[in-house]
């Protein structure tokens, strides 16, 4: 049964989320504030943690943060806030989060989310898989080009295996959206840009720039050009 950790100030949201998701067949830990949740994570192993932003004492980044710092095998998060904003969506990715859902949200969206986050990846094939000069660890969350490696999120991880297996071919935005957030409204937003042009960057920094290449108003191939 895969665990949850819901960090969550709102009592109200918290134990509708607590009940919800037990209903769908979760193991859930519940808990009100960052200092718990940091706690809970770092000594506790999670398949999701769902995060609120605005926490009392130690916020919802802050808790990201501090994870990062004491080493911790910090599990897929999905950031909760009424913070709805591009920018405010991009702090919550760029400080590691995996996903981000504004409030007010959809009850269906919420768990089509988390079952992306918990979602089997790394015992149903090949540990690593290598398409155009690029080697993906899709254990250690790693891609390596002779020698040159950079370090992935769950996300990114997930969205350059899906890439790497349809080498060649443009890839949708609408399929990214379906096959790789689960959710087919992430096509109505900016988050596959965002995390396209967060693997541009990791593939030139180990040596592989010009990879993922765009395809106007369709999508993405990856793949040296023909």
């Amino acid at each position: 049964m895969p665990r949850i950790l819901i960090v969550e100030d709102e009592d109200k949201l918290r134990r509708a989320l607590r009940r919800g998701l037990a209903e769908a067949g979760y193991d859930v830990v519940a808990v009100e504030d960052g200092e718990s949740g940091l706690a809970r994570a770092a000594s506790e192993p999670f398949d999701c943690l769902i995060l609120d932003v605005m926490l009392p004492g130690r916020d919802g980044l802050q808790v990201l943060d501090d994870l990062r710092a004491v080493g911790a095998a910090t599990p897929p998060v999905l950031i909760l806030s009424a913070r709805g904003e591009v920018d405010d969506r991009v702090r919550g990715l760029d400080a590691g989060a995996d996903d981000y859902l504004p409030k007010p949200f959809a009850w269906a969206e919420l768990l089509a989310r988390v079952r992306a986050c918990v979602r089997r990846r790394a015992d149903d094939g090949e540990a690593v898989l290598r398409a155009a000069g690029v080697g993906l660890d899709r254990v250690r969350r790693r891609l390596d080009r002779e020698g040159r490696h950079a370090e992935l999120t769950i996300r990114e991880c997930d969205l350059l295996e899906y890439l790497m297996r349809n080498v060649g071919r443009t890839v949708g935005r609408d399929e990214l959206a379906r096959q790789v957030w689960g959710d087919p409204d992430a096509a109505l937003t900016n988050v596959i840009d965002v995390y396209v042009n967060y693997l541009r960057k990791k593939l030139d920094k180990a040596g592989a720039a010009g990879l993922i290449r765009t395809v106007r108003g369709v999508g993405y191939v990856y793949g040296p050009e023909a």
